[in-house]
């Protein structure tokens, strides 16, 4: 069950009683007939796993999972799939079957807020698992710099230790923020944001400030995807939650609106996603508000690594909608025609 209020089977009840088609386009704030990535990963995994696709050519194959997810998600099938891009318009997806962790899309850049269907194809060609990402998750597991643009900022420490940059929400959040908050029975910090649950910015500064000074054991050099696990789970725990989880969507602490980066150099990589977008966030609403890109709090840790470990030593922490006051923004370009995108050997268990 994702955490808002509608069951995913709603949605697909609703979508089958639009007789909307999959090219009919949906606003992401709808709250009847967008999908959430939560509730859009559940609804295919309990209609696509275990589905054989043994002996089926590679263009049979694609056109089969194409209609098992109309079929999952109460759309009608099309006698033909339009050659469009994404695949899926009217949910803002494309599907991509994969039996290897080598993701290859062609002949397009990644969209930062187009959602990515990767379904994940066991050695008997049954699927076993699908995974909801955006492009900006995508982005950041881009280890070849083939991105066409990726968004970078300069992170340059001063004397002050810890740095709020702004200690006010942007003006949607500010009504939706509450103190003080409990987050004792809350177990998944990975969960959406709820009424009556998210901190303001400045109650968020207070609880990470004593980060500053503390440590954590270095995974290793070419860890740092390892290392940033290890900073997550020190902001979870002073934050207040009593578990840490971190499912690789963005923003890393979901349910306060909280990205949070680990930074040994000067060089901030954003990704694709611009921190101060006022493109909407895929987050149900809050309130009957939707959620931006801009409204999201960056949490920046700078930290030195020894030979043992990683030491925090200054915390910034300021809205999207502000984040360039503090950190001045550069971008390069890299043109090239196909993506390809290692996958984490634990990605789909997530």
């Amino acid at each position: 069950m994702t955490s808002d209020s509608k069951r995913p089977e709603q949605y697909v009840e609703m979508i089958r009683q639009s007789n909307l088609s999959i090219y009919d386009p949906i606003e992401i704030d709808d709250p009847d007939l967008w999908i959430p990535a939560p509730a859009l990963e559940e609804l295919l995994n309990a209609a696509l796993t275990g589905i054989s696709l043994a002996r089926l050519p590679l263009r049979t194959r694609s056109k089969i999972v194409k209609e098992h997810v109309c079929q999952a998600l109460g759309y009608p099938v099309p006698s033909t799939f339009k050659k469009c891009k994404p695949r899926f318009p009217g949910q803002f997806f494309s599907t991509y079957a994969q039996k290897s962790n080598n993701l290859q899309i062609w002949n397009e850049e990644l969209v930062p807020t187009r959602r990515y269907v990767i379904i994940r194809i066991g050695d008997d060609d049954e699927i076993t698992r699908v995974k909801v990402v955006t492009g900006d998750t995508l982005a950041l597991l881009d280890t070849t710099s083939t991105l066409t643009q990726k968004y970078q900022a300069r992170l340059i420490p001063g004397e002050t230790k810890a740095e709020l940059i702004t200690d006010r929400d942007t003006n949607l959040l500010r009504p939706l923020v509450r103190s003080p908050v409990n987050f004792s029975s809350i177990v998944n910090p990975a969960d959406y944001p709820q009424p009556g649950q998210l901190l303001p910015i400045r109650d968020v500064f207070e609880r990470l400030q004593p980060l500053v000074g503390e440590y954590f054991a270095d995974p290793g050099h070419d860890q740092e995807r390892n290392r940033g696990a290890g900073l997550h789970r020190l902001v979870c725990q002073h934050l207040g939650y009593p578990n840490y989880r971190d499912n690789g969507q963005f923003p890393d602490v979901r349910h306060q609106l909280l990205e949070v980066k680990l930074q040994t150099s000067s060089t901030v990589d954003l990704g694709l996603v611009c921190p101060d977008s006022v493109e909407a966030l895929d987050v149900p609403q809050i309130e009957s508000q939707q959620v931006r890109h801009c409204d999201v709090r960056y949490a920046l840790f700078y930290a030195v690594i020894d030979t043992k470990n990683v030491t925090l030593t200054h915390l910034f922490l300021t809205t999207g909608e502000n984040f360039f006051m503090r950190f001045p923004r550069f971008q390069g370009k890299v043109l090239n025609r196909k993506l390809q995108i290692p996958l984490p050997t634990d990605f789909f268990d997530r």
